[in-house]
């Protein structure tokens, strides 16, 4: 599918769509809990449904309702042997350790951009927690075989927390005490905030934090009386696109997102706030509309995802943006450092690459173009972000990749008021 955006002016409200990196946390956390689980808001991403079939492949029992999802599970029972993890990073990175507290031997697979990205991480570690693992050269397929036997191991968390968040469900499951996971250069901490949330919200046992380096499990489970009721939460990534779109071509309200998150794209606010945008933040909406955008500074590293939004919202702002972190860019569904210069350089936005730094020379206005997602959902939304005050209009192919994290998306700026068509 392509879309094509043409220039627009936006006005309204619109409720965020559900978190994926909260959705996909519950759905395993669910799955070791023990316990019968009610999902409120569940999301309906490619993401979310494929975490959805691995929860029920690895013995899981859904339920849907008016109201969300019901989730029933008596521990990793796995009634086929494959998972398949779609497109979702997240979805292998996570899964893969709790699929290995099974004897049994399971095949990892996935597809798309996934079944490029290295998985040499388990490797590595898996069979120092007595799992046997094969590999494709360390690409997808996978093949393991446990039970998962926590130890004592040290990991390395540059190219992505999601592999600590695996192993932090895994050894709380599998009752780990007086063992800890050790972690160099660990990014993307927020995400592991959100992680151990979850993990308290659903009854594992919660680690010792030790300053984010490393984690110690003393081995004391709490319990949880009765079921679980938990609420998906609003997702601050997507959510990203949609106020950045209000400080473009707005004003727009935001509802459903919690000020108060641990998700790191909850940092869009402050990029939002230093690029001179008109903002209202309350606990229950966000309102954010066109001020004197203004270049400024803004460190990604924590937050990588955030790079698409906030290169959408640097391009209208008049001057050299800095941005840095592009290291962390390299491994997503498309390279998002070199896909955002020749995309944005479609439409007139000079982007420099200089070591770990994007710089964005903003303010003199996009023109009509045709760009390609990449197959990349935030690519694709970032693109139609960027064109809603272009001076023509701009042709997105393959703009159904949005379909990976938030397919409502286009819909939604139509509600807003954009003239969005599809072809």
């Amino acid at each position: 599918m392509n879309a094509v955006v043409n220039p627009s002016s936006l006005k309204g409200t619109i409720r965020a769509n559900a978190s994926k990196s909260s959705m996909q946390r519950a759905c395993a956390a669910a799955l070791l809990s023990f316990s019968e689980v009610f999902l409120r808001n569940p999301g309906n991403s490619n993401d979310d449904l494929a975490a959805m079939d691995i929860i029920k492949r690895l013995g899981a029992e859904i339920r849907k309702s008016e109201h969300g999802i019901y989730i029933q599970s008596k521990g990793i029972h796995p009634v086929n042997e494959t998972i398949h993890c779609g497109e979702s990073g997240l979805s292998i990175r996570m899964f893969t350790p709790v699929a290995a507290m099974s004897e049994k031997g399971i095949t990892v697979t996935g597809s798309g951009s996934l079944v490029t990205r290295p998985m040499d991480f388990f490797d590595e570690v898996l069979p120092l927690l007595h799992v046997k693992t094969r590999s494709n050269q360390g690409k997808l397929p996978l093949h393991i075989q446990g039970p998962l036997i926590p130890a004592n191991i040290e990991i390395d968390g540059s190219l992505s927390s999601q592999f600590l968040t695996g192993l932090l469900m895994t050894y709380a499951a599998s009752g780990a005490k007086d063992v800890s996971i050790k972690v160099k250069d660990l990014k993307s901490k927020p995400y592991i905030d959100l992680t151990l949330d979850v993990m308290k919200q659903f009854g594992l046992q919660v680690p010792e934090n030790k300053s984010y380096q490393e984690f110690y499990f003393h081995g004391n489970i709490p319990e949880i009386k009765g079921n679980i009721d938990y609420t998906v939460e609003g997702d601050w990534s997507g959510a990203s696109f949609l106020l950045v779109a209000g400080a473009i071509a707005g004003p727009v309200r935001v509802e459903g997102l919690d000020p108060f998150s641990t998700q790191a794209d909850k940092a869009i606010l402050q990029a939002l706030m230093d690029a001179g945008a008109v903002m209202s933040v309350e606990s229950s909406q966000i309102i954010v509309g066109p001020g004197q955008m203004k270049p400024f500074h803004f460190n990604a590293t924590e937050c990588p995802d955030l790079f698409p939004p906030v290169v959408a919202l640097a391009s209208y702002c008049n001057g050299r943006t800095v941005i840095e972190g592009t290291s962390r860019l390299t491994h997503k569904e498309s390279n998002r450092a070199l896909t955002l210069q020749e995309e944005f350089g479609k439409m007139g936005i000079n982007i420099e690459l200089q070591d770990d730094l994007m710089i964005v020379n903003g303010g003199k206005g996009l023109h009509a173009a045709k760009v390609h997602s990449r197959h990349d959902h935030r690519i694709a939304m970032a693109c139609a972000t960027a064109a809603l005050k272009a001076t023509g209009s701009v042709e997105i192919e393959e703009a159904n990749a949005i379909d990976k994290s938030y397919p409502a998306f286009f819909d939604h700026l139509g509600k807003l008021g954009a003239s969005v068509l599809y072809n």
